[in-house]
C-alpha cells in the first residue's frame, strides 16, 4: 500500500477536499507520465492539509477490459493473477517510494467496486437510460475506446487505419451491445458548462470539449459480448460492462456510493478530478452525463494535464518511450524528482523531459540556492553562537524586506498551488524568496560582521542570522507539500519543533507571521539536503 495520509474524514459532516487521479491501466508497470499526475495530486492535497483542511486523496488501478485480458494471456496467467502481480509488485510500491500520501487505493476488481457498479448501471437501465442495439465501427484496444473516422490515421494499406495515439491498427467491431443515451445529454452538458465555466481546465481543454459536444453526441456503447473479462451486466450476464463505464465509477464507489451514505455525503462531489488530456472526454462528457442520468451531483473541476514528451512523442510503454521513475530517483533523489516535474513543466501543458535540464535545475535551484543556504545558516549559527539561535536585536529595513518577501511568497504560492493548480508558478514564487534571502546574506556579509566583537557587532550578527533562519522556517513549511523529507530535515536542523511543534501542524495561514521561530532553538548542521550529483549513469 502506498503511504497513507493520517487524515481520516469518516464520521464528520463537513465536506472534504477530495482529489482523484485517473485509475491507471495495469497492462504494464508505471512510467513517468503516471507518476507526474500522481505527484501533482499528492502536492495539491498535501497543500490543502497544510491549510488545515480535511482532505481525501484517491488513486488506484483499472483492471478490466480486452487489453488486460490479452496481456495476461500473452504472459501465460489469468487476468486477475496479472493484475494482482502488477499492483502489488509495481504500482503500490512506487507510490510508497514517491511518498504519495493517498487516503485510499481503489481496484476495479474489488467487490466494493463491482457490486456498486452493477447497482449504478441497473438503476440507469431501470430508468430507460440504457437500451439494446448493435454496433459496428473501429475500436482501439490500446485506448479501450471506439474511434471516430476523424480520429484515425492512414495505415500501410488502403483499408488499414491507425489510432492517432498508439500508431497501431484499430480493429473493426461488429457486435450486439447495450447503449447509454448519451445523445440526450448534449444540451444539458452545454448548459452546465456555461453555468460552470471553471468545470473544465485549462481553457484549451474546455474549448476542445465544447467543440466536441456541439457537434452532437452519439449514444455510447456500454457493453461487450465477445469476451468476459469485466463486470457482468446484472440483467444480461452474456455482456460485460465497457471498461470505461466501469472505471469512471471508481470515484463514487471508493467514496461510499451505495455502501456508506454518510461518508458519500461528506466526500462527493469531488473537488478535483486530475486526468491526462487524452482521457478528457471520458471525464468531461461521458462521466457528467452518466451522473446526470443517475441524479447525482457532478464533480467541481476536471483538470487535464498535458503529456510528458520524449523525442516529440508522448511518453508511453507502447511507444517505447516509457521511463521508470526509479531511473531518476536513484540518481536525483525522490524529493528532487517531485520538485522537478512540477517546477519545469507548467501543469496543463505538454512538456519535454531531459536529463540535462533536470541536472541543471538540481544544481542551480536545489543544491546551490536552497541547500547551500540551509547549510550556510546552520554552520554560522553553530560557529558564532554555539548552535543556539540568537534573538533578533533589531529589525531594520533589510529585515522588513525579508519579512515582506515571505508574506508575498506565501500569498502567491497559496493562490497558485492551492487554487489555480499552477505548481510551477507557486514554486517559482517560493524560490524567488530563497534567492532574496541569499541576496540578503550576500549584502549583509555576516562573516565580516562576526569580526566585530563589540556588543553592537554581536547584536547585528544575531539579527542577520535570526532573519535567515526565520526565513528558512517559512520556506520549510511552504516546501513541505512538495519535498516532505527535505522539509522535515530542514525543520529538524532549525530546531523548530522545540517551540512550534511538528512541521505537519504548521498552517499556510500562519507561515507568513514573522518571528515564529523561537530564539534559543538548537540549530544543527545536518546532512547536506542536495548532495553533489555523481556522473550520469550509463544508459
Amino acid at each position: 500500500m502506498a503511504a497513507t495520509a493520517e487524515h481520516s474524514t469518516t464520521g464528520t459532516s463537513a465536506p472534504a477536499y477530495y482529489v482523484s487521479t485517473p485509475i491507471y491501466y495495469v497492462n504494464d508497470r508505471p512510467h513517468l507520465g503516471h507518476a507526474y499526475t500522481t505527484v501533482a495530486g499528492d502536492v495539491l492535497t498535501r497543500w490543502h492539509r497544510q491549510r488545515g483542511e480535511k482532505v481525501w486523496y484517491l488513486t488506484g488501478t483499472d483492471e478490466h477490459g480486452q487489453k488486460i485480458m490479452r496481456t495476461a494471456e500473452a504472459n501465460g496467467v489469468s487476468p486477475q493473477e496479472w493484475c494482482d502481480k502488477l499492483v502489488e509488485e509495481a504500482w503500490k510500491p512506487l507510490w510508497e517510494h514517491l511518498e504519495i500520501a493517498n487516503d485510499d487505493f481503489i481496484r476495479t476488481t474489488e467487490e466494493r467496486h463491482t457490486a456498486r457498479v452493477q447497482e449504478f448501471v441497473q438503476d440507469l437501465y431501470d430508468k430507460g437510460e440504457i437500451y439494446k442495439g448493435g454496433y459496428s465501427g473501429p475500436y482501439c484496444v490500446g485506448c479501450e475506446e471506439f474511434k471516430l473516422p476523424s480520429e484515425l490515421l492512414d495505415g500501410a494499406t488502403e483499408d488499414e487505419k491507425l489510432c492517432a495515439v498508439h500508431k497501431r491498427p484499430v480493429e473493426w467491431l461488429e457486435e450486439e451491445n447495450y447503449f447509454f443515451r448519451l445523445s440526450a445529454y448534449g444540451p444539458k452538458l452545454l448548459e452546465f458548462y456555461a453555468a460552470n465555466p471553471g468545470f473544465i481546465q485549462p481553457a484549451s481543454a474546455r474549448n476542445e470539449v465544447l467543440r466536441f459536444v456541439e457537434q452532437d453526441l452519439k449514444d455510447l456503447s456500454i457493453s461487450r459480448s465477445t469476451f468476459n473479462w469485466g463486470v457482468p451486466l446484472p440483467w444480461d450476464e452474456k455482456h460485460v460492462l465497457y471498461v470505461w463505464v466501469d472505471a469512471l465509477q471508481n470515484y463514487i464507489t471508493a467514496a461510499g456510493y451505495g455502501s456508506d451514505p454518510e461518508r458519500f455525503a461528506e466526500l462527493w462531489p469531488a473537488s478535483v478530478h486530475l486526468v491526462g488530456k487524452d482521457i478528457l472526454r471520458f471525464h468531461a462528457v461521458i462521466w457528467p452525463a452518466m451522473l446526470m442520468a443517475a441524479g447525482l451531483p457532478l464533480p467541481k473541476r476536471v483538470v487535464a494535464n498535458g503529456w510528458l514528451m520524449v523525442g516529440g512523442e508522448k511518453m508511453s510503454k507502447s511507444n517505447l518511450t516509457g521511463i521508470a521513475p526509479t531511473d531518476l530517483t536513484s540518481h536525483f533523489g525522490v524529493d528532487a524528482y517531485r520538485y522537478y516535474f512540477l517546477r519545469a513543466i507548467p501543469f496543463g501543458t505538454d512538456g519535454s523531459f531531459s536529463w540535462e535540464d533536470f541536472t541543471a535545475r538540481y544544481t542551480s535551484e536545489l543544491a546551490n540556492d536552497f541547500g547551500n543556504l540551509a547549510s550556510r545558516v546552520a554552520a554560522m549559527v553553530g560557529k558564532y553562537f554555539g548552535g543556539e539561535l540568537p534573538a533578533s536585536a533589531a529589525h531594520g529595513d533589510a529585515e522588513q524586506a525579508i519579512a515582506d518577501g515571505l508574506r508575498t511568497a506565501v500569498e502567491t504560492a497559496d493562490q497558485k498551488i492551492g487554487e489555480e493548480l499552477d505548481f510551477a508558478g507557486g514554486l517559482a514564487a517560493i524560490f524567488e524568496f530563497v534567492k532574496q534571502v541569499n541576496g540578503y546574506l550576500t549584502e549583509q556579509e555576516p562573516w565580516k560582521v562576526a569580526k566585530d566583537e563589540s556588543a553592537e557587532g554581536r547584536a547585528r550578527l544575531a539579527t542577520i542570522l535570526y532573519t535567515a533562519a526565520e526565513a528558512l522556517r517559512g520556506t520549510a513549511v511552504l516546501l513541505n507539500p512538495v519535498m516532505p523529507s527535505t522539509a522535515e530535515k530542514l525543520w529538524d536542523s532549525l530546531g523548530a519543533a522545540e517551540g512550534l511543534g511538528a512541521l505537519a501542524a504548521q498552517t499556510v495561514a500562519t507561515v507568513g507571521d514573522w518571528g515564529r521561530l523561537p530564539a534559543g532553538a538548537t540549530v544543527t548542521k545536518g546532512e547536506i539536503l542536495f548532495p553533489r550529483l555523481e556522473e550520469k549513469p550509463a544508459s
